[in-house]
């Protein structure tokens, strides 16, 4: 089945976005950096990257990006749309590589390309956008039980996260960060994707701005991206950066298909065929995952040569030193 004319704008502005989010990861944390040699760290609670000028750089080039992406999401499904976020983990860790030195090892390398394989296998069996009619017709689908019962369970798990475990293990364990600004990543999208939905609307002639629905999704949008850039922040200020962008594209990918599988139904359309390439294309994603997180520390920690290397020469030192010593009090004996 072939991809409509819809579908092929969003996945032109899906790749323009994932290009300006990932270089903006990239310039936000270099600003982050800087900020935190003369004000206390975003990952302790500061503040002082906002007068940091590299940060707004930053921020602006990821606005430029939710740009293109908010507008993705009004034209294609959002199975179609959030894949391509691999493309923003290739761009980040390349430029990390060469601009932070957060070096990018071979299997990195491959962890990209397999983040990039899966994406693309899911793009290419994403189901069509679903037609809609009125904003009406998404706040009836964002009432559902089904999708109610989703959003309580993702406000009760980042209030615990927030709450709880944030203070305690937010700077020594990254799935704390990564997990508050996925699970509130994936309402935002549902939300955009109902605001740009609306836009698209009224620019085509139909006012949806006079129905109060289009502005809790408004409301929800504002409240929900403010939470996701501060703890992104913290995320970035303490975690490597070639480490965050894939693990947070997994995770937000994850939850964002499930909030819109559960609220667009997203799935009824398709045949088994298709949603099993789908699932296969996520493993495939997360392997590259893996592949990355256990590699992000290659070149830092020594080899097992190097390690047997020192061991053999500690040891050969000792041995010297014993040596010498008993030479000492030998000597010593004798002369007494």
């Amino acid at each position: 089945m072939g991809m409509s004319s819809d579908n092929i704008r969003g996945l032109s502005l899906a790749v323009s976005s994932s290009i300006f989010i990932g270089s903006s990861f990239i310039v936000k944390k270099k600003g982050l950096q800087i900020a935190g040699t003369t004000g206390t760290r975003a990952g302790q609670g500061g503040y002082s990257y906002l007068y940091e000028p590299w940060w707004w750089v930053g921020m602006i080039t990821m606005i430029f990006g939710e740009i293109a992406n908010f507008a993705a999401y009004a034209y294609a499904p959002a199975i179609l749309v959030t894949p391509l976020g691999a493309l923003s983990i290739i761009v980040s860790a390349v430029l990390a590589h060469f601009i932070l030195e957060e070096k990018l090892h071979i299997f990195g390398m491959l962890g990209c390309a397999l983040c990039v394989v899966g994406s693309t296998t899911i793009v290419l069996h994403a189901p069509q956008e679903r037609k809609i009619e009125s904003v009406k017709e998404l706040w009836q689908l964002a009432t559902e039980p089904g999708f109610l019962v989703y959003s309580c369970l993702v406000v009760i798990v980042v209030s615990i996260l927030i709450f709880r475990y944030a203070p305690r293990y937010g700077q020594t364990h990254m799935i704390v960060y990564v997990g508050i600004c996925s699970l509130m990543g994936s309402l935002t999208v549902m939300a955009v994707k109902a605001l740009g939905i609306g836009l698209k609307l009224t620019f085509e002639g139909t006012n949806q701005f006079k129905y109060f629905e289009i502005w809790v999704f408004t409301f929800v949008v504002i409240f929900c991206c403010l939470l996701q850039i501060n703890y992104l922040n913290k995320a970035l200020d303490t975690f490597n950066t070639a480490v965050i962008s894939p693990v947070y594209y997994v995770m937000f990918t994850t939850f964002t298909i499930i909030a819109s599988m559960i609220m667009f139904k997203d799935w009824d359309s398709q045949e088994a065929a298709d949603i099993a390439t789908e699932l296969c294309g996520f493993v495939t994603i997360m392997s590259g995952t893996f592949l990355l997180h256990k590699t992000k520390d290659m070149g830092k920690s020594p080899t097992v040569f190097h390690t047997l290397n020192r061991l053999i020469t500690s040891k050969e030192k000792n041995k010297t030193i014993r040596r010498q010593v008993l030479v000492f009090f030998s000597f010593w004996y004798t002369e007494v």
